[in-house]
């Protein structure tokens, strides 16, 4: 993708917009750093509303905000917050050492009654946490000191895993209880390595590094972050040097900054998903119509040429860092079979069956594009797709109400690799994060999320991938590789959950 006079001139609007509320053109002192994101960010509580179950932002999460258990680039657990965790023998109890030592933004003691109070808001379904249905889990905490034990109410397997995930983050009891939550929001506070400067809803966020981080302290004193959702104005940040890293660019772009003089990259297979959605509703109740949505789609073609050989197909909402990641499940692309499929139905080319698909346009790469290519193949073999254009906070809104278009892109986070976490919670009906609602679904899922033995719950999530494959309830497509361009005066490591830190970047 080419930047036109039109894109340049945009960008400049906005950049003339930025510099009126006071944010810095260009970084310049050695302990700056300015971040082109790729998304704005909608609300300061990481663990209640829509979008805290939106992988993109807890990067910016993670910068203030400390998990219960932080994952190392590479995806491995390692001691944070709590220094020690898990099961007593028989599963009835859990236990838990917090960390001594730990700070808030505000200079008050980060303390156990903070853990537990965390835990037990994140549990109670008045709170709007949207991964309630697993914190409530474990209740009847007790401290002793810096241990805590809770009783098991319903045994999770996954339990310490999502304090890694989303809404996995510990919030200050004592000054949130004073400030309420529209305090709260106006000025957040958490024991991460940065701590919120200024904050322009839909423009910009400037971090400045936590003096009494209990980790590693940030390189970069100064961080400023533009909220930059449209992709060639990222790339024109990070060209011009308005920028010194941004991320989610088209990979023509990536392979022609990283050849440019001053500038590098990093491109890694992350743990985020590309998929459609199957809603539930009208031409989707017809297994004819999904088996040939999915057949017609040549997703090697589409990695190939769109996204320029970065990523790779998928079959399930399994990529092969999950645990429950079975190669063996594979999905033909054959348009010759899905024209008979939908002539059954009685469909044609010529009399295409009808529905409306939804998509994100530059929130990942070629999303949109991705699309129009989908909806040409689909066109081939009799089926004709309107595209809607939305944001992504719309779709957020539009899962949770159940009101998804019959097809509806969507990038999914697994960072945890579980099982639970992708097919789980993206194809149980009576989650809030899906749309497909079949009763044979859930009776097969159902007995899966208290499974104790870990080698039969896997195996049962690999047969449940497999019958969503048969049924065509899911059309996933690819696993993404993200694009990362960087000045090279800015040594970038890159996380493989998709989170661009800035804790993890220094000059180089």
């Amino acid at each position: 993708m080419t930047i036109n006079r039109r894109d340049l001139l945009g960008y400049g609007a906005a950049a003339l917009g930025a510099a009126t509320l006071g944010l810095p053109r260009v970084a310049k002192a050695a302990g700056e750093l300015t971040i082109a994101y790729n998304v704005n960010l909608p609300s300061w509580d990481p663990t209640t509303g829509p979008s805290a179950v939106n992988p993109t932002i807890q990067g910016l999460y993670q910068s203030v905000f400390d998990q219960f258990i932080p994952q190392k680039p590479d995806l491995s657990f390692t001691p944070g917050l709590l220094t020690e965790w898990g099961w007593n023998d028989d599963r009835t109890k859990v236990t838990m050492t917090v960390r001594d030592g730990v700070k808030w933004h505000d200079g008050s003691p980060f303390t156990p009654e903070d853990v537990v109070w965390s835990l037990q808001r994140a549990g109670d379904e008045k709170t709007g946490n949207p991964i309630q249905f697993v914190w409530k889990n474990v209740s009847n905490f007790k401290i002793d000191g810096n241990k805590i034990t809770g009783d098991v109410v319903q045994f999770d397997p996954v339990y310490f895993k999502w304090m890694s995930f989303l809404t996995g983050y510990i919030m200050p009891k004592a000054y949130y209880e004073k400030v309420g939550a529209e305090g709260f929001e106006k000025a957040p506070i958490g024991t991460g390595p940065y701590m919120v400067d200024k904050f322009e809803r839909n423009a910009f966020l400037r971090l400045k590094a936590n003096p009494n981080y209990w980790g590693t302290k940030p390189a970069f004193e100064n961080v400023t972050i533009k909220f930059v959702t449209d992709a060639a104005s990222r790339v024109a940040e990070i060209e011009s040097g308005s920028s010194q890293v941004t991320l989610e660019i088209p990979y023509e772009e990536y392979d022609r900054l990283i050849a440019k003089d001053g500038l590098a990259g990093s491109i890694k297979n992350v743990s985020d998903i590309g998929m459609i959605f199957f809603n539930d509703i009208e031409a989707m109740l017809d297994k004819n119509v999904r088996q040939a949505a999915v057949m017609a789609v040549d997703k090697e073609l589409l990695v190939k040429r769109l996204l320029r050989g970065y990523g790779q197909p998928i079959a399930t909402l399994e990529t092969p860092e999950y645990a429950a990641f079975d190669p063996s499940i594979k999905v033909e692309h054959n348009p010759e079979k899905a024209k008979e499929l939908l002539a059954a139905s009685g469909y044609s080319a010529k009399k295409p069956v009808k529905f409306a698909i939804q998509t994100t346009k530059g929130f990942k790469p070629k999303d949109y594009e991705m699309i129009q290519a989908i909806v040409g193949m689909w066109r081939k073999v009799g089926i004709e797709a309107n595209i809607e254009v939305y944001e992504i906070a719309k779709h957020y809104e539009l899962r949770a109400a159940d009101k998804l278009a019959p097809a509806a892109f969507y990038n999914w986070g697994n960072a945890i690799g579980d099982p639970t976490t992708s097919t789980g919670f993206a194809m149980y009906g009576p989650s809030p994060h899906s749309v497909w609602d079949s009763k044979d679904l859930v009776d097969m899922i159902n007995p899966l999320w208290g499974e104790k033995d870990e080698a039969k719950r896997i195996a049962g999530w690999k047969a449940v991938d497999k019958y969503i494959a048969e049924q065509a309830y899911v059309l996933p497509l690819i696993q993404y590789a993200q694009p990362i361009v960087h000045s090279k005066k800015v040594n970038v490591v890159q996380h493989v959950s998709g989170a661009l830190l800035p804790a993890l970047m220094s000059p180089a």
